[in-house]
């Protein structure tokens, strides 16, 4: 080979090589942050332009980097470039209450100096992550489209300047139309009563009259609650009447006595306490274990605020003395239910 053609080749041999060893320093190596995961966000209220709490759960991957900083940038898109929803707004927004996970336990501070992005910071931070992270903010406006999705771009960064990113992952959310439910609910009172006959027997000065009880039911959805009262005469016959007891008194035999209470009863032996889940209760006079009473108007049960049911037993008793006309002794009884509203 001539020597001009060999010195030609060799000039490009050597040109080659300098182009690519120009091309093999001059091509950078291609870095990529780590995926997050288990992202989540929890908006407090989905309504269009609503001002509400953005809750952030999220894992991250790298735990042998501290964190200084993270950014979650809502955008229209979940990737390439990105554009803020209409009337999405973070100003006024702050952290409601300190990171965890993400390393120190206080000294984070939320920043709202880039529109469109709810940021965080910590620039004294050197404790590295663990566990899951959760960062929440509040006073954040929803974008303004009802039914729009829009995505959340969340980044950690080594640096409290949002700059050297670690790890990186996207989560979608939405906006939703409210649903309003409605409903009436109508002044109600439930008064239940049994037993329209009560029968004490054939009454002897040395027993008392007792086997007998009306049993009433009661609630309301008043703002006062209710009361019960009751209207009727003592026990009448042809011949006489035996004497109500128009104060609270002990049965006591060979003595002429007509009464009742709503209580568990020893002497004699007869008669429930109030049950039910509601708040009523007897009233005075009528709410003492073994003493009777007979008043005719008297309230003898009430409940002061709205309450569910309460049953009441009415109790009894009759004593006679032995001057007490013999004859068939009765009367009628009438109770009243009546809502506080």
């Amino acid at each position: 080979m001539p020597t001009s053609r060999l010195r030609s080749f060799a000039n490009k041999v050597v040109t080659l090589i300098t182009v690519m060893s120009l091309i093999t320093v001059y091509v950078p190596a291609m870095a990529s942050a780590a995926s997050i995961t288990g992202r989540k966000v929890v908006i407090g209220s989905s309504a269009p332009s609503a001002s509400t709490t953005y809750a952030f759960t999220f894992t991250v991957p790298t735990t042998g980097t501290a964190i200084q900083s993270a950014s979650f940038t809502i955008c229209t898109t979940a990737s390439g470039t990105c554009t803020t929803p209409a009337g999405f707004t973070i100003t006024g927004s702050t952290l409601t209450a300190q990171p965890t996970g993400l390393g120190a336990a206080s000294g984070w501070t939320a920043s709202t100096a880039t529109a469109g992005s709810l940021r965080v910071l910590n620039a004294s931070n050197a404790t590295v992550p663990s566990g899951s992270q959760a960062v929440s903010f509040s006073t954040v406006t929803n974008p303004s489209t009802s039914n729009a999705t829009f995505f959340v771009r969340m980044t950690t960064y080594s640096d409290s300047g949002w700059t050297t990113p670690i790890d990186t992952g996207t989560v979608a959310a939405s906006t939703a139309g409210a649903v309003t439910v409605t409903a009436t609910v109508d002044e109600a009172l439930t008064f239940t009563l049994s037993a329209a006959t009560v029968a004490l027997g054939t009454l002897t000065t040395g027993t008392t009259g007792k086997d007998g009880t009306t049993t009433m039911t009661a609630s309301t959805n008043a703002a006062s609650g209710y009361s019960i009262t009751y209207t009727g005469n003592t026990l009448t016959s042809s011949a006489g009447t035996i004497t109500g007891l128009t104060a609270a008194t002990a049965s006591t035999t060979n003595t002429s006595q007509f009464g009742f209470n709503l209580m568990s009863n020893t002497t004699p032996s007869v008669g429930t306490a109030v049950s039910g889940s509601g708040t009523g209760a007897p009233s005075a006079g009528y709410n003492t274990t073994n003493l009777f009473k007979f008043n005719s108007g008297d309230t003898i049960a009430s409940a002061a605020a709205p309450t569910n049911s309460n049953t009441y037993t009415a109790s009894y008793i009759a004593n006679i003395a032995g001057s007490t006309p013999a004859g068939s002794y009765t009367t009628t009884l009438n109770y009243v239910a009546t809502p506080n509203f």
